[in-house]
C-alpha cells in the first residue's frame, strides 16, 4: 500500500458529511412524505403498497436507486445505523444531527411494525424487482404493479425475522431515553418475530422468490439468529436470549476448510454474524468471539499471523468486491472503531483505528484521484449517480436529461475499481450504485470520527437550500397542422416533464387565444366560429370560445385533458397531443389567424411555445396569458332546457352556452329540490334511465367552466310512463322493450383506452349510492358484455381502485345466448372486507383491464359495453350491477 495523498482528518468536516448522509435516508423514504421533508423534489409515493393484499405496507425507504422495498437490506441497514446511536450518541447530539438520525431510523422501524401483521407474519417486500428495474422514472409517478411478499409459518424467514427483530431491539434501545412507549411497542415485536424465526426455520429467499436475485440469502439464517438474541439481550438483559445467542454460534459456518468462523468478508446485509461476534466478545469476554473479531480485523489491516490480507488498491482502500467497494470498507471501518473503543490492547487500539480513519479519509477524498466518492460533499463529488429519481428523467430514458436534476447529497457511491479509477456515469452501476446499507457502516463511522477529529466543526447552515426547478415543467408544443382561407387547425403536445418534485397530471389544460377583430368588422359574432376536434386526440375535451377581453374581441378555447393521465414516464405518457380547428362560416374569406396570440411563432414543426397557457387543477403553471382581459368569468345559466319521458327513461336537452366547459345534470322528486347531481358531461343532452315509470321528476342543468359552475336553469319534470297498447287482438304484440330497473344504485363508466382495435380492454367504473342506507359491497356484482374474438384463456387486472385492488376479483363468463355485441361478460365481485357504500355516496374510480393470456388483439368497435366516447364518468346502462343476483341497474344485451 502507498500512501500517495496528503490530506489529514482535520482536513475535512465530519458534521456536514453526518448532515448529508442524514440527507440521503430522507431521499430514499417511500409513502406520505411527513411536513418536514427537506428533500424539495421529493413527493409522496408508493401509498398504494400492500393494497393487494388488503394491508397498510407504505412506508420505509426505497432499497437503492430503484423503487422496490427489500425488507432484508432494510432491516439490516436500521440495525446498523441504531447500533451507531448506540455507540456514539453524544457524536449525532453535538454535530446536531441526533433529531435527524433518530427520525430516519423510525420512518423504517414504523414500516416494519406494519409489515408485521401477525406473530407469525412479516411482510418481507414490495415491488416486484423485474417490473420496477424495467422502467426509468420517478418515484412519485410509478404506475407499474407493487405485489407484497411475506413469510409466515408455512414458509418461514428466520434471516429476514432474525434482522428485523435486531432492527426493532436495537431501536428500542435509543428510543427508549426520548419517547419509552415507543420503544416498549417496538421491543414487543422484536420478541414476537424473534420468536417466530426461532420457532420457525427456513431462509426467507425460498418463500420470497423474487428477492432471490437480488439479495439471496447466501448465509444463510444461523448468524440472523445470533444477530436478534444479541439485540434482544441488550434490550431486555433478559439472559434467556444472550444463552440462545452464545448457543446459536454453533450453527456459524466456517470459512472453507479452516476451522475458524468466517473472517474474509465483514458485516453487511447478508452475513452478520462479524458485528454479532463483537458484540458477544464484548458482552461474554468469551476468547472464541475476542479472536475471531481480532482474526477478521487483522486480515482487514494489518494481516493475520497466517499472513492472510485483504487485497488494497494502490491508493490505499482495502478492496473486497467490485459490488459496493466502498460500503464494504465502511463497514469494516465502523466495526474496527467500536472494537478499538473496547479492546485496552493500546497496540491493537491503534492499529485498528488507524485502518478505520485511513479508510474513511478515502471515501472523503484522500485518494490519488483527490476527489470525494460521497454525492455533494467535498473535492470532484459524483454527479451522476445511478439513482432514477435524482436523475429525473421524464422520457425513461438513463440518456435524458443528460445531467442529474438533483443533487442527492450525501449518498456513498459504489467506489473505484481496484486500480483506483472511477467513471461517474449513470450506466455505471457496479461504480455509481447508491444503496441505503452503502451508507450505514460509512454514517456510524463518520460519527466516531467526528469524536475523533472533528471537535468544535458544525453542520452546513441553511441545509439544504430547496432546489428550485430550473426548466419548464409543463408545456405546450404546437406548429400549425392545416390551414385554409376560413380555418386554421393546430397540433398541440401537452407535455409533463415535472421534476420538483415529479407529479401526476390529471387535472391538466391549456389555452389557445384568438383576436376576432376581424370577425367583429365583417359583421359576425364568436357565435359564427365553431371549434373542433376531429382529428387525433388523446383525450382532451374543446370547448367552445369563451371571452377573455370582449371589449377587444379576445377569447379562447380550452384543451382540458381532466381525466387523462399525463406524467413524466415515457412515451406516450410524459405528453398528449390534440389537433383541433377553429373555423368562421364556410365561404368566407375574412379569418385570419395573423393577429390571434397563440398562433404567434407557430410553423409546421413543433415549436414549444408559451403564449398557450396550461392550468392544473385551473392553476396556471406555465405561459403568458395576453395583457388585460378579465380572465374566464362563470358562464350563464343554459337556457331551453326540455324534458322528453319515454318508458324507464326521460331524455333532456338544452342550449350550449358560451364560455361552458361542462354541464352539470342534476334531479329531484318535488320541484322545490332538494337536486342531487346524476352527471357532468361536455354535450348538451342527456338520457336518464335511472327512473321508474309512473313517477314525476324534476331537472335542472348548471353550466361550469374554471371560474366556476352558473346558477340552476328553469325547472322541467317529466312523466315516465308505460306506452298505451291500442286494442288489436288481431295483429301480433310488439315486444317491449326492456326497462331499466328502479333503485337506490346506478353505474357510471369511462373508457381508459379510446382504441377499439389493441390487445386489452381498459373499463373504468364507479357505484353510485342516490339512496339513504349503506349497502355492503360484497353484495353487488358488476357485469361488462364483450366479445372475445377467439377462443384463449384470459387475465383480470386491477390497476387502482379507491377501494384497495385486493379487495376485487374478476371472473369470465361465456354467454350461453350470444348476442350482437357480446359472446361473454366479466364479472366484478368484491370481497367480505370491501367495507360498505355509504347513502349518497360512490366507491371512488376503479380502473380494471382484461388482456388475453398470448396478447392477441380484441377487436372492441361492436362491443355491448364499450363506450369509446366516454372518457369522464357517466351513468351506462349497458354495463348491469346486480344485488344478491339481481339486476338492479342497466339492461342486459
Amino acid at each position: 500500500m502507498t500512501d500517495t495523498a496528503a490530506a489529514g482528518p482535520a482536513d475535512y468536516n465530519y458534521a456536514e458529511a453526518l448532515q448529508k448522509s442524514m440527507f440521503f435516508y430522507e431521499a430514499q423514504r417511500s409513502g406520505k412524505l411527513p411536513e418536514n421533508n427537506r428533500v424539495s423534489w421529493r413527493g409522496d409515493s408508493g401509498l398504494q403498497d400492500g393494497a393487494d393484499v388488503g394491508h397498510d405496507l407504505t412506508g420505509g425507504w426505497y432499497d437503492a436507486g430503484d423503487h422496490v422495498k427489500f425488507g432484508l437490506p432494510m432491516a439490516a441497514t436500521a440495525a446498523m445505523l441504531a447500533w451507531s446511536v448506540y455507540e456514539y450518541r453524544d457524536a449525532y447530539e453535538q454535530s446536531g444531527q441526533l433529531e435527524a438520525m433518530l427520525d430516519n431510523i423510525k420512518w423504517a422501524t414504523d414500516y416494519f411494525v406494519k409489515a408485521h401483521t401477525a406473530p407469525n407474519e412479516l411482510w418481507g417486500q414490495v415491488g416486484n424487482g423485474g417490473a420496477d428495474h424495467a422502467w426509468w422514472g420517478p418515484a412519485e409517478v410509478m404506475q407499474m404493479q407493487r405485489p407484497a411478499y411475506k413469510i409466515d409459518a408455512s414458509c418461514p424467514g428466520s434471516d429476514l425475522a432474525g434482522t428485523t427483530a435486531a432492527a426493532l431491539a436495537s431501536a428500542s434501545i435509543i428510543f427508549k431515553p426520548t419517547d419509552a412507549a415507543y420503544a416498549e411497542q417496538l421491543l414487543k415485536h422484536a420478541k414476537e418475530l424473534y420468536s417466530f424465526a426461532d420457532q420457525y426455520r427456513g431462509k426467507y429467499s425460498d418463500c420470497i422468490k423474487d428477492a432471490a436475485s437480488y439479495y439471496n440469502s447466501w448465509s444463510g439464517y444461523a448468524d440472523e439468529l445470533t444477530w436478534g438474541a444479541v439485540w434482544l439481550y441488550m434490550a431486555t438483559e433478559d439472559d434467556a436470549y444472550l444463552q440462545k445467542a452464545v448457543q446459536s454460534v454453533n450453527e456459524w459456518g466456517t470459512d472453507g476448510q479452516t476451522p475458524y468462523w468466517g473472517y474474509k468478508w465483514t458485516h453487511a446485509w447478508d452475513d452478520v454474524h462479524y458485528g454479532a461476534q463483537l458484540l458477544l466478545a464484548r458482552l461474554t469476554g468469551d476468547s472464541r468471539f475476542v479472536q475471531s473479531t481480532e482474526r477478521n480485523l487483522d486480515y482487514w489491516s494489518s494481516g493475520t499471523s497466517q499472513g492472510e490480507r485483504i487485497r488494497y488498491t494502490p491508493g490505499g482502500l482495502a478492496y473486497l468486491d467490485q459490488w459496493g467497494a466502498l460500503r464494504y470498507a465502511a463497514n469494516a471501518s465502523f466495526l474496527a472503531f467500536v472494537y478499538s473503543d473496547w479492546v485496552e490492547d493500546p497496540v491493537k487500539k491503534s492499529k485498528y483505528r488507524d485502518f478505520a480513519s485511513r479508510q474513511i479519509l478515502y471515501m472523503l477524498g484522500d485518494n490519488p484521484r483527490k476527489a470525494s466518492y460521497v454525492v455533494g460533499y467535498g473535492s470532484n463529488a459524483p454527479e451522476h449517480p445511478h439513482h432514477r429519481t435524482a436523475h429525473g428523467s421524464w422520457s425513461d430514458s438513463l440518456e435524458n436529461p443528460a445531467n442529474h436534476r438533483h443533487v442527492l447529497y450525501g449518498a456513498l457511491v459504489g467506489g473505484p475499481n481496484a486500480d483506483d479509477t472511477y467513471t461517474d456515469e449513470i450506466g455505471n452501476y457496479v461504480n455509481n450504485e447508491v444503496a441505503t446499507d452503502y451508507n450505514a457502516g460509512f454514517t456510524g463511522a463518520l460519527a466516531r470520527m467526528y469524536q475523533l477529529y472533528g471537535s468544535g466543526q458544525k453542520p452546513l447552515p441553511g441545509f439544504p437550500v430547496a432546489e428550485q426547478a430550473e426548466e419548464d415543467e409543463f408545456f405546450v408544443e404546437a406548429a400549425i397542422n392545416s390551414s385554409g382561407p376560413a380555418y386554421t387547425e393546430i397540433k398541440a403536445l401537452l407535455n409533463n416533464r415535472s421534476g420538483w418534485p415529479a407529479r401526476m397530471g390529471d387535472k391538466l389544460s391549456f389555452r389557445y387565444y384568438l383576436d376576432l377583430t376581424e370577425v367583429y368588422e365583417a359583421g359576425y359574432t364568436a357565435a359564427d366560429v365553431t371549434v373542433s376536434a376531429g382529428g387525433y386526440n388523446q383525450g382532451a375535451k374543446v370547448s367552445g370560445l369563451m371571452p377573455f377581453d370582449t371589449s377587444r374581441h379576445l377569447y379562447y378555447v380550452t384543451l382540458d385533458f381532466t381525466g387523462v393521465k399525463i406524467y413524466p414516464g415515457g412515451q406516450p405518457h410524459f405528453r398528449k397531443e390534440v389537433q383541433f380547428r377553429i373555423a368562421a362560416p364556410q365561404h368566407t374569406s375574412f379569418w385570419n389567424p395573423g393577429n390571434d396570440y397563440s398562433y404567434q411563432g407557430l410553423t409546421s414543426t413543433l415549436t414549444k411555445t408559451p403564449y398557450m397557457t396550461v392550468y392544473d387543477a385551473g392553476r396556471q403553471v406555465f405561459g403568458k396569458e395576453p395583457t388585460g382581459g378579465a380572465g374566464p368569468v362563470v358562464p350563464m345559466p343554459p337556457s331551453g332546457l326540455s324534458a322528453e319521458a319515454g318508458s324507464g327513461k326521460v331524455t333532456l336537452k338544452w342550449n350550449g352556452v358560451t364560455g361552458a366547459t361542462g354541464y352539470i345534470v342534476k334531479r329531484a322528486d318535488e320541484a322545490e329540490g332538494p337536486y342531487t347531481v346524476l352527471a357532468e358531461q361536455p354535450g348538451t343532452s342527456y338520457t336518464d334511465s335511472a327512473v321508474s315509470n309512473g313517477t314525476t321528476y324534476y331537472y335542472v342543468v348548471s353550466a361550469r367552466n374554471v371560474a366556476g359552475m352558473s346558477p340552476d336553469s328553469q325547472s322541467v319534470s317529466a312523466l315516465p310512463k308505460q306506452p298505451d297498447q291500442p286494442d288489436q287482438p288481431d295483429q301480433p304484440e310488439e315486444p317491449e322493450e326492456p326497462e331499466q330497473p328502479a333503485g337506490d344504485l346506478k353505474l357510471q363508466y369511462k373508457t381508459g383506452d379510446s382504441n377499439a382495435s389493441d390487445n386489452q380492454l381498459k373499463p373504468h367504473f364507479r357505484i353510485v349510492n342516490t339512496g339513504d342506507k349503506a349497502i355492503p359491497l360484497s353484495e353487488l356484482t358488476i357485469r361488462y358484455y364483450y366479445t372475445l374474438d377467439g377462443g384463449q384463456p384470459q387475465q383480470f387486472n386491477c390497476d387502482w381502485a379507491a377501494v384497495g385492488c385486493a379487495h376485487l376479483s374478476g371472473s369470465f363468463t361465456k354467454m350461453f345466448n350470444s348476442s350482437d355485441g357480446s359472446d361473454h361478460y366479466m364479472e366484478v365481485s368484491f370481497s367480505a372486507n370491501a367495507g360498505s357504500l355509504p347513502a349518497g355516496g360512490h366507491t371512488g374510480e376503479m380502473q380494471l383491464r382484461i388482456n388475453k393470456s398470448d396478447w392477441s388483439n380484441y377487436n372492441e368497435a361492436d362491443d355491448y359495453s364499450f363506450g369509446p366516447a366516454i372518457t369522464s364518468f357517466t351513468d351506462w346502462s349497458k354495463i348491469t350491477l346486480h344485488r344478491n343476483g339481481q339486476l338492479v341497474w342497466g339492461l342486459e344485451p
